[in-house]
């Protein structure tokens, strides 16, 4: 492994290595981390699905214009949260691209 004169220099000067290479991206440690309010409704939002899901187990009959599904109830309900979760992602990449290339137009005028 070589060592950049920057390093050298700070170890023959006593410098904290530290503060002799700005380029170092230390973080601090993972210990003072938390869970934000989003992460925490997530998260509770699907043990409350499954919950739900482990109640409902029973099968149901399900028509959708000329289709016919006998399907267990956590089945169905599992593919209705997921249809829906990707319908939220898409309206969300959908809302960022709209703000993108507003700015974009913004920075040309």
């Amino acid at each position: 492994m070589l060592a950049d004169p920057q390093r050298l220099q700070a170890l023959g000067t006593g410098q904290d290595l530290a503060q002799a290479s700005p380029s170092d991206n230390t973080k601090p440690p993972a210990e003072g981390r938390r869970l934000g309010g989003g992460a925490i409704a997530s998260l509770s939002g699907v043990g409350l699905l499954l919950i739900f899901m482990l109640q409902n187990a029973e099968r149901v009959r399900f028509d959708f214009l000329f289709w016919t599904f006998t399907w267990p109830l956590w089945l169905l309900t599992m593919a209705s949260a997921l249809l829906g979760a990707v319908v939220w992602l898409g309206l969300g990449v959908m809302r960022r691209h709209r703000r993108r290339k507003e700015r974009r137009q913004a920075r040309r005028d």
